[in-house]
């Protein structure tokens, strides 16, 4: 074989694997349920704070 189509096939095979590891780690993520939004509560103490105010 050629080394261009060893890098070819190498190429495609990492491409593919990286593939895969992406839809496992969606699925793994998609699967945790419905998110929840996080607390807004009351973030005017922290703006002034750091704003200055």
């Amino acid at each position: 074989m050629e080394r261009g189509k060893i890098t070819a096939i190498l190429t495609g095979a990492v491409a593919i694997l990286l593939g895969m590891a992406y839809l496992l780690i969606t699925l793994i993520l998609d699967s945790r349920g419905l998110m929840q939004p996080a607390p807004t509560g009351d973030m005017g103490w922290l703006l002034g704070n750091f704003m200055g105010f």
